[in-house]
């Protein structure tokens, strides 16, 4: 009979594997194995594409998707650390757009897969890729943290028309109104809501001629 009882050797267990064909509860543990696909390839799938416009297509998503992550996460930082009298607004609206970023991430990144790509994901991966300036670890003032999520939002955008052009132009539709319809859109009503957030103007008095 095959047994699943763990051995000891030292700090390493090993767990005999069956010999017969029968199954066991015990789990293959601490595996390894080659890439089944190499970052910044596709594989074929029949969606009526060719392989340079599906290459190129997620190559450029994969830009936009590092930089929606790094803003996602930015969203979050400030949600966590924003202070002062507009705190409980602003706190309330940055989680508001975090949560959409993240679908956007999703979003992005499912295109990606579906165009036979690879998506980024991991954190150190979207740092090296990202264009987005890293922010400090320490907390900042309010109009800094709102100026940062503004500029980060214009690397995006700028990304997005120039990729939704390149992918209309070589007939990648699906990308073309991702990128239009979900990204755009989504970012563009956001930055309103930001950028609103920096108009210099009086709390309780106006100003008089």
């Amino acid at each position: 009979m095959f047994s699943a009882e763990p051995h000891l050797i030292g700090m390493a267990v090993k767990t005999k594997l069956p010999q017969n064909g029968t199954h066991t509860a015990a789990p293959v543990l601490h595996q390894r194995s080659k890439p089944i696909q190499k970052y910044g390839t596709v594989v074929h799938l029949p969606i009526g594409l060719d392989e340079n416009v599906r290459l190129e297509s997620t190559n450029n998503l994969n830009q936009v998707l590092a930089d929606t992550i790094m803003l996602r996460d930015l969203y979050k930082k400030h949600h966590w650390q924003v202070s002062g009298h507009t705190f409980y607004q602003l706190h309330l609206l940055l989680d508001k757009h975090f949560e959409e970023q993240a679908e956007l991430v999703d979003t992005i990144a499912e295109r990606i897969q579906l165009l036979g790509g690879v998506a980024v994901s991991i954190a150190h991966d979207v740092a090296e890729k990202t264009k987005l300036e890293r922010p400090p670890i320490d907390r900042e003032e309010v109009p800094v943290q709102l100026s940062r999520l503004l500029e980060a939002h214009e690397t995006i955008l700028k990304e997005a028309h120039e990729f939704a052009k390149k992918a209309g132009d070589a007939g990648d539709d699906g990308t073309n109104d991702l990128l239009v319809s979900d990204v755009i859109r989504t970012n563009e009503l956001q930055v309103w809501f930001i950028a609103e957030h920096l108009v210099a103007l009086p709390v309780v008095k106006a100003d008089e001629d």
